[in-house]
Parts: C-alpha cells; sequence; structure tokens
C-alpha cells in the first residue's frame, strides 16, 4: 500500500481544514493527498489560509485556490467548506452538527446559542440539496454552558480529525463506503448570519446574553452593541449578582467596576470586562451615563 496512487483532493477553510491536515500528516497519511485547495474567508478575524499554506510548503504537498484549474484526486474531501464544490468524484462532506439537524449555515454558532447538549460533525455523501445526503460518519461530544466558540471548535476539531482519518483509512484498503439515509422528518436549518446578527438583545436575560457573547467571539467578529450610539464588539463579560431595579431600562449602565461597566438585562446583570471599538481598540468607561442598544 506504500506505493498506492495519491488519490484525495482536501478542500481546507478555517482552524478546522488547519487542525484536520496536520494531523494527517502526523499520522503518515499525506502521501494519499493528491493535492489541497485553500479557502479564504475575509468575513472573520483569522482564516487560517497562510497556516495550511506553509503547511503544504513545509511538507511538499500541492496546493491550490479555489478559482485555479488543478486535477481532482479520486475522493474530494470537503473541510469547513462555505462554497459550492462541483466535482464529477466522490466528494464527501464534513459539516459542524448532528445531522439532520441544523442542516445549513453557520451550525455550531447557531447550536451554541441555543445552548445544545451535544454538538458534533457528520461526514455525508454530497447531494443536490445541501446537508440532505447520505450520512457516513457521525461523533458527537457533550457541552457544559457557558462556551466560548474557540473553545467549542477545539472540540469538535477533534472530532473531524477522528472521522477524517477514518475516512482515510478506508480509502487506504479500498474498502467501501457503508452510510444511511436521513430522517427528514427531524430535521432543522441553520440560517446564513451577517451583521444584523451580531447585535446583542438586552432584553434576554443575562445568561443567555452571556452565551451569545461567547458564541460570537474569535476567531468571529464578536456580538456586537452600540454604545451612546457608536457601535462596539463585546468580547468578553461575566454575570453579576440581580438587583431590585424599579423601572428596568435595559442596556442602561446601573455600576461601574474598574472602568467596566454592569449592564441592566431583562433578568439579571453582566459586566462587560473587554470591549472594543471598530479598530480592535479596548474601551473603558468613565461615565455612568452610558446606554447599550
Amino acid at each position: 500500500m506504500n506505493n498506492i496512487e495519491k488519490k484525495i483532493t482536501l478542500y481546507l477553510l478555517s482552524k478546522k481544514g488547519l487542525d484536520v491536515l496536520t494531523y494527517l500528516i502526523e499520522s503518515k497519511k499525506s502521501y494519499l493527498i493528491k493535492n489541497i485547495v485553500v479557502g479564504i474567508d475575509k468575513n472573520v478575524q483569522n482564516d487560517y489560509s497562510s497556516d495550511i499554506i506553509n503547511l503544504c510548503k513545509n511538507n511538499n504537498l500541492d496546493y491550490y485556490f479555489k478559482k485555479d484549474q488543478f486535477e481532482e484526486g479520486n475522493f474530494v474531501i470537503a473541510i469547513s467548506w462555505r462554497w459550492l464544490i462541483h466535482t464529477k468524484n466522490y466528494l464527501i462532506v464534513f459539516h459542524d452538527s448532528l445531522l439532520p439537524k441544523y442542516r445549513g449555515f453557520a451550525p455550531l454558532v447557531n447550536a451554541l446559542i441555543n445552548q445544545e447538549k451535544f454538538v458534533g460533525v457528520t461526514a455525508l455523501k454530497a447531494s443536490d440539496n445541501y446537508d440532505e445526503g447520505d450520512i457516513i460518519l457521525q461523533e458527537s461530544i457533550p457541552i457544559l454552558y457557558p462556551i466560548k466558540i474557540e473553545n467549542a471548535i477545539e472540540k469538535i476539531s477533534a472530532l473531524y480529525k477522528s472521522i477524517c482519518l477514518k475516512i482515510f483509512n478506508l480509502i487506504e484498503t479500498c474498502k467501501e463506503f457503508t452510510s444511511y439515509k436521513q430522517e427528514n422528518e427531524k430535521a432543522s436549518y441553520s440560517l446564513w448570519r451577517d451583521e444584523e446578527d451580531y447585535k446583542i438583545n438586552w432584553n434576554l436575560d443575562s445568561q443567555t446574553i452571556q452565551q451569545f457573547i461567547y458564541s460570537l467571539g474569535y476567531p468571529y467578529k464578536g456580538a456586537s452593541s452600540l454604545m451612546n450610539g457608536s457601535k462596539v464588539r463585546i468580547i468578553d463579560c461575566t454575570i453579576e449578582t440581580d438587583v431590585n431595579i424599579e423601572n428596568r431600562d435595559v442596556g442602561k449602565v446601573i455600576f461601574m467596576k474598574d472602568k467596566m461597566p454592569v449592564v441592566v438585562c431583562g433578568k439579571g446583570l453582566l459586566l462587560l470586562t473587554k470591549i472594543l471599538d471598530d479598530n480592535n481598540n479596548e474601551l473603558y468607561l468613565n461615565s455612568f451615563r452610558t446606554r447599550f442598544e
């Protein structure tokens, strides 16, 4: 098998793509890789494309970008990929949910916002309608809240590595893929997210808002709010003990702790421990008379 022809093309994006490629190299499976397509996503703080490219260079792996012309391997595997892939070869897509739940966009973010007890990864056959293909492998892990998105990505990256290695072993040994159809009646859909979806709703309770903030942190832009009319990013926060408030006006600052505001929520209080402006400069407050909305 050591002389097996390289036959796998990997479409890679984000830290999950980087982690999978690193793991395959460490597991001495890189000789099965024909080439790699590197994704670039300018909508996140770090898309890890430079790290993936450097890893390819250091390990003599051919890499391309999605607009380039190149010959694909017999098998195509998409890791954290955001775009359509047009191929006649066997295409396996990795999806950040326990399908058939959370078909579609930003499934991990939405699952964390909803505080699902389990999250996971599904490897499935590509289908004409997105995320409806037969399931090849699926793994899950329990989640304790609150949890930051960066930590959740680390956890499911382990699942990505585990599943991808199993698929590589199947391809290497020329074994048939077994799969099963999804239960469509149990399906749910996860909508795409844009800048509007970063806005904090201060009418919600403090625990829900905290998890919303944690779910949109690095490598994403961070949850947003208007502070006295100017947009800011709320990066970190802690829950404070609530007090009896007459005429509860949500979004107003009620206390200050080391120039950081304690904000009134629909239920509970939230201490904002890291606030950034549009230039990623950290902000501190000097006045109680501040409103977040």
